[in-house]
């Protein structure tokens, strides 16, 4: 249940007093701070006077030649001045940028999401979205200020909403040129002479993928690592190897034949991707979420519809 606006401000001042007692604060004389205010001096002791009487204890101590802070006074400054500052650079973005989404990714996603965020933007000018990639997976809306985050693992319960947008589903790819197959389908020694590309530092994918093949060890004893499924994919796409690759990601790239996938066999991993917000979305984001969600039907029809004609598909929680 949401928390109510009594128990997240309990008995608060109002902001303007707020305000005074800050600039008071830092000048500790009533008349540089009624100019800076642009109001009487009068005016400044009424508001201070009152803000004391609101907390119930002094916060300046009045002396001939001027003010100085109570011990309550100063240990109160420094966080009502930092919030103020926040408070104020707030303001200042959301004016300057009304509509901005702030989205979280894992970079191998970033070959889906980031055509898709620029379509979105190409049809409603009206909104901002900035993309943040990152190879940690996970979100903390309460720490990272982001507004949504798509996240690459094995659906976990969570108390955020998660809309599924794809599964892993993994197969090997590489450019057309680099294994030619003249029978019907690649075989596993035909990858022997090549250079497998690995996503991961543990080799996971590769293995799993040669492990439902048939094949326990890996074929070729060529192989580089990368920290990312993206930079894989980007080097089979320059011809310096095979790589695993996840269909749903490197849908534009098979379909532009800029690579291929020789072998029918495709494994899904029992990793997916979502997408994950908190409670009450903003309107922007509401808008964001549904295009996802319908670019996310799409690819996940167009991938049904690849396995049914030609792929043989096989699912392992491994």
């Amino acid at each position: 249940m949401p928390a109510s606006s009594s128990s997240l401000a309990p008995n608060l001042p109002p902001l303007n007093l707020l305000k005074t007692f800050v600039v008071v604060a830092q000048t500790l004389n009533l008349t540089r701070a009624a100019e800076l205010l642009h109001i009487t001096q009068g005016a400044v002791s009424r508001q201070i006077t009152g803000l004391e009487s609101h907390l119930g204890y002094p916060l300046f101590v009045r002396q001939a030649r001027g003010l100085t802070l109570t011990p309550r006074g100063a240990q109160l400054l420094p966080p009502i001045r930092l919030a103020m500052t926040q408070m104020g650079e707030a303001l200042q973005r959301v004016a300057s940028h009304p509509d901005t989404l702030r989205i979280k990714c894992p970079t191998c996603s970033m070959r889906w999401l980031l055509p898709r965020v620029i379509k979105l933007q190409n049809d409603r000018p009206d909104m901002q979205i900035e993309l943040t990639a990152s190879v940690a997976h996970g979100v903390d809306f309460s720490r990272e200020h982001f507004d949504a985050a798509v996240v690459f693992g094995r659906p976990v319960e969570s108390s955020l909403h998660a809309m599924h947008l794809f599964d892993e589903v993994l197969t090997p790819v590489c450019v057309p040129s680099l294994l030619p197959v003249r029978q019907k389908e690649a075989r596993v020694t035909d990858l022997a002479d090549q250079t497998l590309l690995h996503p991961t530092r543990d080799r996971r994918d590769w293995l799993l993928w040669l492990k439902t093949a048939g094949a326990q060890t890996l074929p070729s004893s060529k192989s580089q690592h990368f920290d990312t499924l993206d930079l894989a994919i980007n080097s089979a796409l320059q011809g310096y190897g095979v790589a695993i690759g996840d269909l749903t990601l490197i849908e534009d790239d098979l379909q532009a034949q800029r690579v291929i996938a020789p072998f029918t066999l495709c494994v899904a991993s029992g990793a997916t991707y979502q997408l994950l917000y908190p409670d009450n979305p903003s309107p922007a984001l509401r808008v964001a979420i549904d295009f996802l969600n319908q670019e996310a039907q799409h690819s996940r029809a167009r991938l049904d519809a690849l396995l049914a004609a030609s792929r043989q598909l096989v699912r392992t929680g491994a």
